[in-house]
């Protein structure tokens, strides 16, 4: 039987039991509202500013609650109509369809979505070489356009660049700075004003490339330097044509001959080639620098660029450049025949001529020498006369020096008209002269 003492002090140990773990309950207690301290505090922000929305709701639904902005759908691209294609929506559609070209019986074809084809009439052997050449020097930037002075038929269109991938689609149809290639038009202008002939004797003052009108004015008396306009063209001498456009031809003219060329226009309404600048120049000297092919916004794309040496080629009547050959329709019919189409008479055929003497001395003796010389001087390409023009200026879009060539051949027989543009970055992998004689040599051999 339990003992009376050892009972009480049962009751004793479990009143301290209970105790304790009453403290030990209140210290949790205390423990919790410490820590739900920060929790009110937010909730006395919170808590006025959900009832101030809720109070603002009728305001809301007054006036519409703002709907979040759904990313739009793309639409598919509507198939293009094959009935009555002109020369501009053809350009378009071969030029679309232009990546996914391959050769197939002897011609390059590519198919078109709705179905059917296009055939188009690139010479296949330049094709290769230049495509070959920007890949193998590894070319940040390169342009090539070819055609066929008499028709139109674009006989080449490379793209590439190893700087930026995918900025080469495209890349023919838009403009860029034209640099001394407009000194044809400034020669044109001239000309065709009967106000010089390409050997009227030249005066002028400053470095052949100085870039500054005010080194070029002539001073009499003070020994000036002078050259025949057609050496200073092939030679491309800034201060002679700033001071032939500034104090010869003049404003209005030299932006008449631009517009006849085919600047600030569509060259063919339709297609995708950007139209070419040339802004009117508010003074005189922003002129000079315009006719010297100085100023940065006069651009001009690889397949005007080509299209205008084609039209001196073609004794000045402008020819619609095309790219199809000829397209089918899903059932083979043929729904479009390349046939040429005259643009525009820009200039008289003497003009022409006189204009073809001058580009033929870039060549000759002038900025093109080197790359059509071999190292004893003679000539490649020996039984093939060439008219040329070369071009070269900085530019920004993309960043690089921006060098041009233009030319055509042979000059008794025009069969090839081209432009090339490369822009080269700090290390200069090629010039667009060496692009120019490449192209001319896989077609003529």
């Amino acid at each position: 039987m339990q003992d009376l003492k050892d009972i009480d002090k049962e009751k004793k140990h479990s009143r301290r039991l209970g105790r304790k773990k009453a403290q030990e309950g209140r210290n949790v207690f205390l423990r919790q509202i410490e820590e739900t301290k920060p929790q009110k505090k937010r909730l006395k922000i919170i808590l006025p500013a959900i009832a101030l929305l809720l109070a603002s709701y009728p305001l809301i639904s007054l006036f519409g609650t703002p709907r979040a902005k759904s990313a739009p759908v793309p639409e598919k691209p509507a198939a293009v109509s094959l009935a009555n294609l002109d020369q501009g929506s053809a350009f378009k559609l071969a030029a679309d369809a232009y990546s996914n070209a391959q050769v197939q019986g002897g011609k390059l074809t590519a198919p078109l979505p709705q179905g059917g084809q296009v055939i188009y009439g690139i010479d296949e052997e330049v094709q290769r070489k230049i495509e070959k050449l920007f890949s193998d020097y590894k070319v940040p930037y390169g342009l090539f356009v070819a055609l066929e002075p008499k028709t139109g038929r674009i006989l080449a269109a490379v793209s590439h660049s190893a700087s930026q991938p995918g900025w080469e689609k495209g890349a023919n149809y838009r403009p860029y700075p034209m640099a001394s290639l407009f000194k044809i038009v400034t020669a044109t202008a001239a000309l065709e004003e009967k106000k010089v002939g390409p050997d009227t004797m030249f005066a002028f003052n400053g470095k052949l490339t100085s870039e500054s009108p005010k080194y070029w004015r002539v001073r009499p008396g003070r020994g000036n330097q002078q050259m025949p306009l057609s050496l200073a063209m092939g030679k491309s001498v800034n201060p002679v044509y700033g001071r032939l456009a500034g104090e010869v031809v003049g404003r209005d003219p030299l932006l008449l001959y631009a517009g006849r060329y085919g600047f600030n226009q569509s060259i063919v309404p339709g297609s995708p080639i950007v139209a070419s600048t040339a802004p009117v120049p508010g003074t005189v000297d922003e002129l000079m620098r315009m006719g010297a092919g100085l100023n940065r916004e006069v651009k001009i794309s690889p397949f005007h660029a080509a299209t205008i040496m084609a039209t001196v080629a073609n004794g000045g009547v402008m020819m619609a450049p095309s790219l199809a050959s000829e397209i089918r329709d899903a059932k083979g019919n043929v729904v479009f025949t390349q046939k040429p189409q005259v643009l525009r008479t820009v200039m008289t055929p003497q003009t022409a001529s006189d204009l073809a003497h001058m580009l033929a001395t870039t060549v000759e003796s002038g900025t093109s020498r080197r790359a059509f010389h071999d190292r004893r001087g003679r000539r490649m390409l020996a039984s093939v006369r060439i008219a040329a023009k070369t071009g070269s200026i900085d530019g920004t879009d993309p960043a690089g020096h921006y060098s041009w060539f233009a030319a055509y051949a042979p000059m008794e027989d025009p069969q090839i008209a081209l432009a090339a543009l490369v822009i080269n970055e700090n290390k200069w992998r090629i010039k667009a002269t060496s692009v120019g004689e490449q192209a001319l040599e896989a077609f003529f051999r």
